[in-house]
């Protein structure tokens, strides 16, 4: 078993061309923390001109390990879910890829319990994003029957079903704009659907975009989010642009986006950005998760 010991330094990324998105693998089902793979989160949110000491959000990104198995002491496998929450000012993202080689990597590996799973991902992760990453591990029985997703999150309203005619699918944030009323509203979009950053594989998901101010144009925001159908990002960065976008161009008194992305290789991701604190997103699921 992987000795207990406090979170070490925090790594230095590597230049993402040396990622393993993309190329075949050899699957290694030993302990092996170097296969996490961190990325500069600046990187992109300087495009967006967000400076480092001085976000315009807070929030996380919030991770559900599907397949994750370790041996007892016994030797006997055990299974269970994992969740993984991301501080949206840790410096670095974890990629995806990464992170399910390194959850593979325990599954031949003796483990004295659930918790030493949970500290030992922990403080690999820890090490991984810069900023102290909170894990629990679940039974089955203990969630399957909670994580029962589909419906909207209570007063929510879905875009889909509105008549519009779309032709933009590169990104536009000029379709943003605002009514003359003011609203506080929930929106929820199942169309989102942008593309890896590095292998260009689509990322499909729902966003739910919880906003107090100007009337946002129900109509140009859902052709907002249709138009990421050709954009390359990974998830976390897409839903940061998401809120600049609204934020700068809808000037919201209060916003918060939450984006459900659907799993690839046992894991989802959910990142969630808020301009203040007192709301979170309940464990809303996206019927596709």
């Amino acid at each position: 078993m992987p000795a207990m010991t406090n979170p070490p330094p925090t790594v230095d990324p590597r230049p993402l061309d040396d990622s393993l998105l993309g190329r075949p693998v050899s699957y290694q089902s030993t302990f092996s923390p170097q296969l996490l793979f961190p990325i500069r989160r600046q990187g992109k949110r300087d495009e967006l001109g967000i400076a480092a000491d001085a976000l315009p959000f807070s929030g996380w990104d919030l991770w559900n390990a599907y397949e994750l198995s370790w041996l007892s002491p016994q030797g006997k496998p055990v299974v269970a879910l994992g969740q993984f929450r991301v501080p949206a000012d840790s410096p670095h993202l974890i990629e995806s890829k990464s992170l399910k080689l390194y959850l593979n990597s325990f599954n031949q590996t003796i483990f004295a319990s659930r918790d030493a799973v949970a500290a030992t991902v922990g403080a690999d992760l820890t090490r991984a994003a810069g900023a102290p990453v909170a894990v629990r591990i679940f039974n089955l029985s203990e969630v399957q029957p909670a994580r029962h997703g589909g419906g909207l999150p209570p007063g929510a309203i879905l875009l889909d079903d509105l008549e519009v005619t779309i032709s933009t699918y590169e990104l536009d944030p000029s379709l943003l704009r605002t009514e003359g009323v003011q609203r506080d509203e929930c929106l929820v979009s199942h169309l989102l659907k942008s593309n890896c950053l590095v292998t260009g594989q689509p990322d499909w998901g729902s966003v739910m975009i919880r906003y107090r101010g100007p009337a946002i144009d129900r109509a140009g925001l859902l052709a907002y989010l249709v138009s990421f159908r050709e954009h390359n990002e990974f998830h976390e960065q897409c839903v940061e642009r998401i809120f600049c976008d609204v934020w700068r161009r809808c000037h919201p008194e209060f916003l918060a986006v939450a984006a459900c992305y659907t799993r690839r290789g046992g894991l989802d991701i959910n990142p969630f950005r808020t301009s203040q604190g007192g709301w979170e997103p309940e464990d809303w699921r996206d019927p596709r998760q």
